[in-house]
């Protein structure tokens, strides 16, 4: 990396332009590119063993959809003190029905009233100090962080009588089964104590959490939040920050977000959760230090599939398995469907050899991935909750997957590739842009933070 010129007293130094060719002559470099492996071309992968053809439903179940996305921004504090930064995040959950979508999608205009109808959103706004800053009542960056994101899931209720932290428990202790749980149920097992000094494990046990939804700590005395179960401590460092956690924080956000919906809905009018699509965008899965949750997600799934059915899919925007859905675009019919199997993704979108013993991303995902051409022509990378990930799923292993398909290509949009209309509309209403939303936002908390 070259020199910056904080001051502009002195000239920027650039990185060199002329040292790439040690690279390029050094053999040990020659001989490693030479061992790279990649995996075959779209034209030399068979498919016709693994597609589905798209037969939409007679009767679409579909009455309503509800979207959900997230996402954050930078704001640096001080531009003399760069390292300094604070992250601002906001979510949202777009509500609309069915047949107001129709009705803008055969209109010849779209009046301002009839978008109104399909901007019914929710949203969260979360302010996250990530680098070289920490709350007044707290004395590190790491207290700070945790203690921020137990507020967030304490003061918000999305409107119903429940807040985001009592969804979570009823979420971790699956209370959901009521009187059918198990003791594993009541307890949750936490790898690493964010309070140990040695970072010991500890079991947090639904009967000592207090009404306030923490936990005592066994070595300190202190308190444990309920957030905790993310393991997001793992990862913020005290010099390099929090932003490592940003993108595990928002998935699991979105999730619980959903969640929350669900269980609300089921709660009041149990009927109307089965003619609900939920989609997330993303894949069905948390990952990183986060990637223990998808065993209750995997337990509320089936559940849900049990009492009242759910309409839930992830839709993916960008990444190896939406480049390889472009990638097989014109090998593949419109109006079919690719099932990915374990040796179908290692083979030809990861290179890798894979867990003979597990299915692919069985620590993390609770669904499986589908590459859907639509009859008009989109491509989509569509995650399918299932009751257990197979290494070689099947259709009938996807429970609902041509109501899904088919509600996926109703709802495209054509303003971005493998776009559909709610997840485009949700992301432009929450989204925060680096000009000029971060430059207001940088602003807005130096004005209040200086007070």
């Amino acid at each position: 990396m070259g020199y910056s010129s904080k001051n502009n007293r002195r000239p920027f130094e650039a990185a060199s332009k002329a040292s790439h060719h040690h690279l390029i002559n050094d053999s040990e470099v020659q001989a490693l590119m030479e061992r790279v492996y990649i995996p075959p071309r779209a034209e030399d992968i068979p498919l016709t063993d693994l597609i589905v053809n798209f037969i939409p439903p007679a009767n679409n179940p579909v009455e309503a959809i509800i979207a959900v996305d997230g996402g954050y921004t930078e704001a640096i504090l001080d531009k003399d003190f760069p390292s300094r930064s604070i992250h601002f995040l906001q979510f949202g959950a777009l509500f609309f029905k069915q047949e107001d979508l129709i009705k803008v999608d055969s209109s010849a205009f779209i009046a301002p009233e009839d978008m109104v109808k399909l901007k019914n959103i929710n949203r969260l706004k979360l302010a996250l100090p990530t680098k070289n800053i920490r709350l007044k009542d707290e004395n590190t960056l790491q207290g700070s962080v945790l203690k921020t994101i137990f507020e967030f899931f304490t003061k918000n209720t999305l409107d119903e009588s429940k807040s985001l932290i009592d969804t979570l428990a009823w979420f971790v202790f699956r209370r959901y089964k009521g009187g059918k749980r198990t003791e594993e149920d009541k307890n949750w097992f936490l790898a690493t104590n964010p309070l140990s000094p040695t970072g010991n494990p500890v079991t947090l046990s639904e009967q000592n959490m207090s009404k306030d939804y923490t936990f005592p700590c066994p070595e300190t005395g202190g308190i444990i939040y309920l957030t905790d179960i993310f393991r997001l401590h793992e990862i913020i460092d005290e010099e390099i920050g929090a932003g490592g956690i940003l993108g595990y924080l928002v998935n699991v956000i979105e999730h619980i977000i959903i969640i929350h919906l669900i269980r609300q809905l089921f709660n009041t009018q149990p009927d109307i959760v089965k003619k609900i699509f939920f989609i997330k965008d993303g894949s069905t899965g948390f990952f990183g230090q986060t990637a223990g949750l998808h065993r209750p997600m995997r337990d509320l799934i089936n559940w849900l599939l049990n009492k009242q059915n759910i309409l839930l899919a992830g839709l993916e925007k960008s990444g190896a398995f939406v480049d390889h859905a472009h990638e097989i675009q014109k090998t593949l019919n419109s109006g079919e469907a690719v099932i990915l199997t374990d040796e179908y993704i290692y083979r030809y979108i990861l290179p890798g050899a894979g867990d003979p013993s597990r299915p692919y991303a069985s620590t993390s995902n609770y669904g499986h991935k589908v590459i859907f051409k639509t009859r008009g022509g989109q491509m989509h990378v569509v995650s399918v909750p299932v009751r257990e990930l197979k290494k070689t799923p099947t259709e009938n292993d996807l429970p609902n997957l041509q109501v899904i398909l088919a509600n996926v290509e109703a709802l495209h949009c054509d303003m971005y590739d493998s776009a559909l209309f709610p997840v485009a509309l949700v992301n432009k209403l929450v989204s925060l842009s680096a000009h000029p939303s971060q430059r207001i936002l940088q602003k807005f908390a130096n004005q209040v933070i200086s007070k």
